[in-house]
């Protein structure tokens, strides 16, 4: 079985839903598509939970007939059968009835908003299961919360999602295609919960290594992973090939295309992921999989929001434990480090959620004197950088003469080199590297 997962832009329309069916019509072999909500549905629903939570009924109700009357159009754009039509429109106003009775509701507000923007993953896979049915496709939608579960630390529990989609799939003999939802979860109490922003990418690869599945496609409006940010620089090229440990981190550096949790599962499965262009099918698309890595650079993500801070103190020379007081005080306040450099008796470290600065901060001046610098970028190259690469780096430096570098992360990983320039500097230094090291 193959599994795919499609983005909100590429379910974003009548149109763009039917040519999904096609594709995963063409596709031969049985089928899990993960399907996220359609785009723009999941950013208003946040706007309605947030309406909701602060008393502003009028609001809530207004934003609500907008989007039944959206969603209304697109049942009768997407349907051709007036039975299915009807039942589509059931389903829509049973869905958003649901999503008004959280008016007044005492349960906690960040409850209210799960539960509210759960329902835009619910929509899309209803819908799509109609147009299907009614294409004479063997296909059956299944509840995400039948299997999809998270732990009390929010990490999912991967025994339940094996063993419970694997009973779904063994009792549903005759279905080629199985339908589910990406993104959203039970929590351990069993309430509505979800995998995150981007998580529908994580649902695909956890589903695709919990059933050994043959290939994971993460289907969007781009054909593959880039050797370049395409949104700033012109002549990028799409990559053949890429291994888990240079997609992964890509991704996390800042690549949009794919979700920096989603190539975990895969990987720990050894499941091949494919990044296909759902309006460009014929495309390439990358695949990633466990495969030697060419020396050198082979792709550039940059990530923005990039806090630096650095901590100086003289009592740091020739002292153990001084880094471990460091590191507690970012444990204390759940904020994640992205890179690190050290001297004799300074540290400089990135975050990039400043949620707790202020008090972080507060506590590091404890330790030493503190500086604090906002508005930068991590430029991040993947590639192989072992020892056998020789003069791998040597492009790199040499592109950017003219770009004053704040830090440089080299080492901590044989797959990525990384740097931290301000983000004013950051398509100019995007554009040099281009040049630079691929000659476009």
């Amino acid at each position: 079985m193959k599994v795919l997962k499609f983005g909100g832009t590429s379910v974003g329309s009548p149109s763009s839903i039917k040519e999904v069916a096609n594709i995963v019509r063409n596709i031969e072999g049985k089928k899990t598509v993960v399907l996220s909500a359609m785009s723009g549905t999941t950013n208003a629903l946040h706007e309605v939970a947030d309406y909701i939570i602060n008393y502003k009924e009028e609001e809530a109700n207004q934003l609500i007939d907008d989007l039944i009357a959206k969603y209304v159009d697109v049942a009768h754009e997407l349907l051709n059968e007036k039975e299915n039509q009807e039942a589509a429109i059931a389903l829509i106003s049973d869905r958003f009835e649901y999503i008004r009775e959280h008016v007044g509701i005492e349960i906690p507000s960040s409850q209210i908003e799960k539960n509210i923007v759960a329902q835009g993953e619910v929509l899309s896979t209803n819908l799509f299961i109609f147009h299907l049915k009614e294409e004479g496709a063997k296909a059956t939608l299944v509840s995400a919360f039948d299997f999809m579960a998270i732990d009390e630390a929010n990490e999912p529990v991967i025994s339940k999602i094996t063993e419970a989609y694997g009973e779904i799939v063994a009792a549903n003999t005759n279905t080629e295609i199985f339908v589910t939802q990406g993104y959203i979860c039970l929590s351990h109490r069993g309430k509505i919960d979800n995998l995150k922003r981007g998580g529908s990418d994580y649902s695909a690869s956890l589903i695709g290594a919990a059933i050994k599945a043959e290939e994971i496609q993460i289907w969007t409006d781009i054909d593959g992973m880039h050797n370049n940010d395409p949104r700033f620089v012109e002549n990028t090229f799409s990559l053949k090939e890429l291994s888990f440990d240079e997609a992964a981190e890509l991704a996390y550096f800042g690549a949009k295309i794919l979700h920096p949790q989603s190539v975990i599962p895969a990987r720990k499965a050894n499941v091949p992921v494919m990044l296909k262009n759902t309006f460009e099918p014929n495309a390439a698309g990358t695949i990633i999989k466990n495969c030697d890595v060419p020396a050198g650079v082979r792709a550039i993500a940059a990530k923005d929001g990039i806090t630096a801070i650095k901590i100086k103190s003289y009592r740091m020379l020739m002292a153990y434990g001084f880094l471990k007081g460091v590191f507690q005080v970012f444990e204390n306040y759940k904020t994640s480090i992205d890179m690190i450099t050290t001297s004799e008796v300074a540290v400089s470290l990135t975050i990039d959620d400043t949620t707790h600065l202020n008090e972080i901060v507060k506590e590091l001046e404890e330790i030493g004197s503190v500086e604090v610098d906002t508005d930068l970028s991590i430029i991040c190259l993947a590639g192989n950088f072992t020892e056998e690469s020789k003069g791998a780096s040597s492009p790199i430096f040499n592109s950017l003469t003219n770009i004053p570098i704040r830090m440089i992360s080299y080492g901590g990983s044989n797959y990525n080199v990384s740097l931290v320039i301000n983000t004013e500097n950051k398509k100019e230094a995007l554009v040099a590297l281009n040049k630079g090291v691929f000659g476009r």
